[in-house]
């Protein structure tokens, strides 16, 4: 491909005839080239015509055999150097350009906390593999949709911790997701209460415009010195919409197998009612997943919810290359010129 060069000279190269540099181009009107074929042909025709009808002087001459003589071939010089005249006129006129376009995108992101129970009933097998490992799977892929927003990560059981603030760092916030495990904090429990207040914590002074805490968990709050209704107030005051989505299934569910391969099964129940109260004082929605796909679709509609507007802007420069085909165009249309007017147009002619 031919780079662009500010050498007055540049256009007398022949690497502008060439298949890279000739594909290299956007063309505005690719229809023209193809009437490039046609001249040719048009020419063609019009020598065959002119042939034909070409009048004959009868006359005797003395028999002999003429030999062929290379000079013959000059009479056609002319009409080649116009047909390419003509053709290089339509490169001109499909107007080869090459454009560099450059999209800048700019987002003004929002604040998401990510609070994900890990007590020890998330181990429980009614959302295979585990409600926490569907959990964590769907969390990266929520994470992997996100454009320019800042999240963070709280986990919690009888204790809540902040294990990642907020970063747009998002292969920082998978590496970390996928690290959480059942047991990583000793004291158990669900202290609900806690774990909203260090999210809280986390964007309570973020001047973003929009700051969400999605609350994940299978409990009803036993721990933590906070109450959770408390905690959504404080959410509220710092206009901070809270969702909360209940995971897992109500009744007997399984959790182990046992040495001799039975299924062992625990009662669990969902404390629906309190979660619905800490969204609803949040200004936020509450969802319940009781299927690895439902859980998908709960965060596939936060995500709808709470969607960073991306404004995108495209800067395009174009460079046009029709002026040099024109001036080959012109070179060989005074080359033309010249030759009419010299012998070759008329050796031998008869």
């Amino acid at each position: 491909m031919l780079k662009i060069s500010d050498d007055m000279l540049d256009w007398l190269s022949l690497e502008w005839f060439s298949l890279s540099t000739l594909r290299s181009f956007d063309w505005v009107y690719p229809l023209v080239l193809y009437a490039l074929p046609v001249v040719p042909l048009l020419f063609l025709a019009k020598g065959l015509l002119r042939l034909k009808s070409r009048n004959k002087i009868d006359m005797a001459m003395f028999s002999g055999t003429v030999k062929w003589q290379w000079s013959s071939l000059l009479r056609f010089v002319p009409d080649v150097i116009y047909i390419l005249f003509i053709m290089l006129v339509l490169v001109a006129l499909a107007r080869p350009q090459r454009i560099n376009e450059q999209i800048e995108q700019t987002a003004e992101g929002i604040d998401i906390v990510l609070v994900l129970d890990v007590s020890g009933s998330m181990e429980l097998q009614d959302i295979k593999p585990s409600r926490l490992e569907a959990a964590k799977e769907t969390a990266i892929n929520f994470i992997d949709g996100r454009v320019a927003d800042r999240i963070g990560i709280v986990v919690f059981a009888g204790d809540a911790y902040s294990l990642v603030p907020l970063t747009t760092d998002y292969e920082l916030l998978r590496e970390n997701i996928r690290t959480i495990e059942p047991g990583m904090i000793s004291n158990d429990g669900t202290a609900i209460g806690s774990a909203l207040a260090v999210g809280i914590n986390r964007m309570r002074d973020s001047p973003a415009k929009t700051k969400v805490a999605i609350l994940i968990s299978d409990g009803e709050n036993t721990a933590g010195s906070l109450d959770p209704t408390m905690a959504a107030r404080l959410a509220f005051a710092h206009q901070i919409k809270v969702y909360t989505i209940g995971i897992g299934k109500d009744g007997l569910v399984p959790y182990d197998v046992d040495a001799n391969g039975k299924t062992l099964l625990v009662e669990t129940q969902l404390d629906e009612k309190s979660l619905r109260n800490i969204a609803s004082t949040g200004e936020g929605e509450f969802f319940r997943a009781d299927t690895r796909d439902a859980l998908q679709e709960v965060f596939q509609s936060i995500d709808k919810y709470e969607k960073t507007e991306v404004t995108e802007k495209r800067f395009r420069d174009t460079y046009d290359y029709y002026q040099v085909y024109l001036k080959w165009a012109l070179l060989l249309l005074v080359c033309w010129m010249l030759l009419k007017n010299t012998f070759i147009t008329n050796v031998l002619e008869d």
